[in-house]
């Protein structure tokens, strides 16, 4: 596709993960890189460098081009909500980083002023888009799992204590730092995603080998689901070197496990043709995060960059809304409310602020 025909996408925030982003536009034949903005004028001027695009001194600058039409919201998790409105009142469609925000009042405020400015607004969850999860949700919606059992999900990654140092805001709990919500919660999306909202959930964190960051390294908790089902989210940026995440759906009638981005179980009372197939889906030589924050390729993103490119063109809401990883923020927000209060806490809840 020319160039003048692919949608221009501007980054906000060039860290750790902007790198991403922008090697998942450049991949794709309909997202074109049009600039970045960034508060650290040395970080910025590198990275417009490595990805030869625009440099703006300020999101209101780079709101005033024309060109771009996509705002990718990459900054430190607190600072979110202000970016994304406005960005939203200069009526450009938005993608948001996870969490799209650090409480349900902000994300209620987001999804009213996208809606009244009319734009899109997308969450950067881009695990939902792999085959493996896909073909998992598919099968519980057709009910093949039968009565869903238990949901689980075990993350044992390490982070150095240099990646808590890299930015202040890492080592910051308000700023949405912490295993918890900033890289377990792409594991608390896909369990909700896949198996239902949560009724309860009892929590213990824990710090236990990054002694100089104030925030947990290692979140243990049991869950109860809606429907009944049972869950243990187990998730660490403690355990050296670090191993691929497990999601396990274990159903009256079958059994999921994905490994990483693959397919590692796929076992029913009720054998399908396809179901050969899906068993190869995904590949072991695909990093997902679990030795390094850089441990990761960018195909998902481009999955997540294209769906966006497809909602601006075809006028439909992008795969991953708003309000559909709202219950993955109520979820962590529990968890930590369960920890600080040492007890079990039900959902939805009803005093969020008590989190903090």
């Amino acid at each position: 596709m020319a160039n003048d025909l692919r949608l221009g996408f501007g980054l906000l925030g060039t860290g750790l993960i902007a790198p991403f982003h922008a090697k998942a536009i450049r991949a794709s034949n309909y997202a074109r890189l049009v600039g970045a903005a960034d508060v650290d004028a040395g970080r910025l001027a590198k990275f417009t460098n490595e990805f030869q695009c625009k440099a703006y001194a300020s999101l209101e600058q780079m709101l005033l081009d024309p060109q771009i039409r996509v705002v990718n919201i990459l900054t430190p998790n607190d600072l979110h909500v202000a970016a994304v409105l406005q960005a939203a009142r200069a009526g450009k469609h938005i993608l948001v980083e996870k969490p799209p925000a650090m409480s349900l009042r902000e994300m209620d405020q987001m999804q009213e002023v996208c809606a009244a400015a009319g734009v899109k607004m997308g969450v950067v969850l881009q695990c939902r888009t792999r085959r493996a999860v896909q073909a998992l949700r598919r099968a519980i919606l057709e009910g093949r799992l039968g009565r869903i059992l238990h949901a689980d999900t075990y993350m044992k990654w390490f982070r150095a204590t240099d990646y808590y140092k890299s930015d202040a805001w890492r080592m910051c709990r308000r700023s949405g730092a912490g295993v918890t919500i900033q890289q377990a919660f792409h594991y608390i999306d896909l369990l909700q995603y896949l198996v239902g909202p949560v009724r309860r959930v009892r929590a213990q964190m824990t710090n236990l080998t990054h002694p100089s960051i104030p925030v947990e390294d290692t979140l243990l908790a049991f869950v109860t689901y809606q429907n009944g089902a049972q869950g243990v989210v187990q998730a660490s940026t403690a355990l050296w070197p670090g191993t691929d995440i497990r999601i396990e759906v274990n159903g009256e009638n079958g059994t999921a496990i994905m490994v990483g981005e693959r397919m590692d179980t796929w076992k029913f009372k009720d054998e399908r043709p396809e179901d050969e197939e899906i068993r190869r889906y995904g590949s072991a030589a695909v990093a997902t995060g679990a030795t390094g924050a850089a441990a990761l390729g960018c195909h998902d993103h481009q999955a997540v960059i294209e769906d966006m490119v497809a909602a601006v063109g075809n006028d439909r809401e992008p795969m991953i809304t708003l309000a559909s990883a709202r219950p993955a923020l109520e979820w962590a927000l529990a968890l930590y409310q369960s920890a600080k209060q040492d007890a079990a806490v039900d959902l939805p809840l009803t005093d969020e602020q008590a989190v903090w």
